[in-house]
């Protein structure tokens, strides 16, 4: 790791020396050889002229920073269809539960799709989770959320689609940046930014800081003395530089921290995650692009689980240390503005192990160890021609998966074994694909279609790790396969007018051997590869900008069904899955610096569980935001959450209800010097 970090320092030190070289003369010579600025973007290399063929949402920084909590997950909410593993944010959640899915392919706390930050995997090495804690949504400058499958260049993992995010840079924002807000509950969120330009490049330093007591996720009905709010406490730290190498390369690096700590539904019942993570890439745009990456992150995870009857411990997931390392090269050859290929080769190692002491009646009673370590090599090559209003793109996966190392032992108190298990190596190679093609029919019309393929292999927690959330234990199984996703999709982008632009995609995807939870009996749940999960549905979008107005919508209509011949789950809804999901926004910009949006969403019914028979009714829920000047940099921030104080109920195991984000109005100040 210290490798990692040494190389992430690099453009700091180099762009800092460049800074203090000697200054310019006075009257300098005029450069007839180098008449245009070098502009230092702090991004990667564009993409494949052909990539509108898939379907593509993108969220810009202006609304990230308008959603009514302000949290990451609330901006991505604005992409119906798109949804975590349960209906509760990152401040009531279990960090090891946010994993993110797209067209209703089923729950799971694990990420189906793949999400990126400048290139670099952001899944938890043990979890596959996403540490949502981890992102400061204020410096990000914009998301595209890629749908369906297929990742190719992108990576292996995102059976469900790719969440792209690039960092704002130094021309994406002020020098100074910052925020202050309290709510109702008293409840703090501060963020802070500074992005100085050094020489050829810039920095840019950013934190942030949330605390409060929380609220009530227990309804009234089922509070008992021990019931807590969900407090919540988390940090973030990140350092992120870029720096101009030559005319044609750009080095860029980054080195972040991040601490999240939660109470969840008892007193006691603590659950925190914490990391460190490291990057470097050299972005090449000559005539011959390319882009090389090395990344590592470093993660930790605890979590007291307590009795809903006796309110002891359950058990202590007290040490979950696991590590993510990695890399990337890619080349795009000169073949010409209509031609496009980009050839490379990506790798991933994710290695960690559970310490776990359990419980009898609220004393240890023994000692649990579990673990082993994934890794992916995967080989790329993808293509984009232009013949005049067509676009065509294809390209190919080959992955070298592995899954080593497993193992579980249990053993008294005194030492004494319990069980001893090692599991054998399993490994493979798996083949994807996907291609597409746009036609631009008509100044207005785009018509756009593609076929795609992937992979996913099971994660270490799905693999080797059981727990428990009262009453309800869900068990490890260290027997999964990688699960195996085809689909396809074709849709319309029709503008008909220059403010309004509309996107229709009709879309059927499977994924083969889905690892889901399978309901064994009324206390047990088992990580099952079921045969397959089958969605089809269609997704609509629209915005339009009229003046100071702006609207924007999206809708997913999904039918998802399990194949599991001759089960009882066959046919049925996978877990936490909604049939129709919906999200609206308004914004009026009356005049620079004044702003008031408005944002309504609606899920619809979905099941906890995969019988169908623990409902998570349907909710709308509406939000608001507002900012106005007040003096010099400063402006004044209101925001409003769930403002009907709507009941969303986001967990029903075993009788037990939580319950999301009540009523909350927070008021504060920004700044930007």
């Amino acid at each position: 790791m210290a490798v990692f970090l040494i190389l992430a320092a690099v453009p700091a030190v180099m762009a800092a020396s460049l800074s203090d070289a000697a200054p310019a003369p006075a009257n300098p010579a005029p450069d007839t050889d180098n008449a245009s600025p070098i502009i230092v973007t702090g991004r990667a290399l564009g993409d494949l002229p052909a990539t509108s063929a898939y379907q593509v949402s993108t969220i810009d920084a202006a609304r990230i920073g308008q959603v009514p909590s302000g949290r990451l997950e609330d901006a991505l909410a604005d992409v119906a269809g798109l949804q975590l593993f349960r209906r509760s944010d990152s401040r009531s959640a279990n960090p090891s539960a946010d994993g993110f899915t797209l067209r209703a392919l089923g729950g799971n706390a694990a990420s189906r799709t793949l999400v990126l930050l400048d290139g670099v995997p952001q899944a938890d090495p043990f979890f596959g989770s996403i540490p949502l804690a981890a992102i400061n949504p204020a410096q990000i400058a914009d998301i595209r959320v890629i749908h369906g499958g297929g990742s190719g260049a992108f990576g292996s993992g995102g059976v469900a689609g790719t969440i792209d995010m690039t960092s704002a840079g130094a021309n994406d924002r002020n020098l100074v940046t910052g925020q202050a807000l309290l709510d109702d509950r008293g409840d703090t969120d501060v963020a802070a930014g500074i992005a100085p330009k050094l020489g050829n490049g810039y920095a840019v330093l950013s934190g942030q800081w949330a605390r409060g007591p929380g609220f009530w996720t227990t309804p009234v009905s089922q509070r008992v003395p021990a019931s807590a709010k969900a407090r919540y406490e988390s940090w973030s730290l990140a350092l992120r530089t870029v720096t101009q190498v030559t005319p044609d390369i750009e080095l860029q690096g980054r080195i972040a921290a991040f601490g999240d700590a939660q109470t969840l539904r008892f007193k006691g019942a603590l659950t925190g995650m914490s990391g460190e993570d490291a990057s470097v890439r050299l972005v090449g745009r000559g005539p011959w692009q390319f882009e090389a990456l090395a990344y590592g992150q470093l993660r930790n995870f605890n979590s007291l689980t307590l009795s809903a009857t006796t309110y002891l411990p359950v058990d202590n997931q007290r040490d979950t240390p696991s590590s993510g390392a990695g890399g990337k090269i890619e080349i795009r050859p000169p073949l010409g503005s209509a031609h496009v290929l980009r050839l490379g080769s990506d790798w991933r190692e994710v290695s960690g192990y559970e310490d776990e002491d359990l419980y009898t009646k609220g004393v240890i009673s023994s000692h649990r160890t579990e673990g082993g370590t994934n890794d992916d090599l995967g080989l790329y090559g993808e293509d984009a021609w232009t013949f005049g209003a067509l676009q065509l793109t294809a390209g190919g996966r080959a992955d070298r998966w592995i899954i080593r190392d497993g193992h579980n032992q249990t053993q008294t108190l005194a030492g004494k074994p319990l069980v001893t298990a090692a599991y054998p190596e399993r490994s493979g190679w798996n083949g994807s694909f996907r291609g597409g093609a746009l036609v631009h029919a008509a100044s207005t019309l785009d018509l756009r279609g593609s076929a795609y393929s992937g992979m996913r292999q099971p994660t270490l927690n799905e693999l080797y790790r059981s727990f428990t959330v009262f009453p309800v234990t869900t068990l490890a199984n260290p027997g999964l396969v990688n699960e195996q996703l085809r689909g396809y999709e074709g849709g319309v982008d029709w503008r008909p007018i220059k403010a309004v632009a509309l996107h229709l995609t009709g879309f059927d995807n499977k994924v083969d051997h889905a690892i889901t939870n399978i309901t064994v009996n009324a206390t047990t749940q088992l990580r099952q590869n079921v045969p397959a999960i089958h969605a089809h549905g269609v997704e609509a979008a629209g915005d339009a900008h009229f003046g100071a107005f702006a609207l924007a919508g999206s809708l997913a209509w999904t039918i998802a069904r399990m194949e599991a011949p001759g089960q009882k789950y066959d046919g049925l809804r996978p877990p936490q899955t909604p049939r129709l999901s919906a999200s609206a926004n308004a914004t009026w910009t009356p005049r620079p610096g004044y702003v008031l949006a408005a944002t309504v969403r609606y899920v619809g019914v979905a099941f906890e569980d995969s019988l169908s028979t623990a409902p998570l009714p349907a909710a709308t829920t509406v939000g608001a935001f507002a900012t106005m000047p007040l003096k010099g940099p400063f402006s004044l921030v209101l925001r409003g959450e769930n403002l009907g104080n709507v009941t969303v109920v986001t967990r029903n195991s075993g009788g037990t209800i939580d319950i999301g984000t009540p009523r909350t109005v927070w008021a504060g100040v920004r700044v930007g010097l």
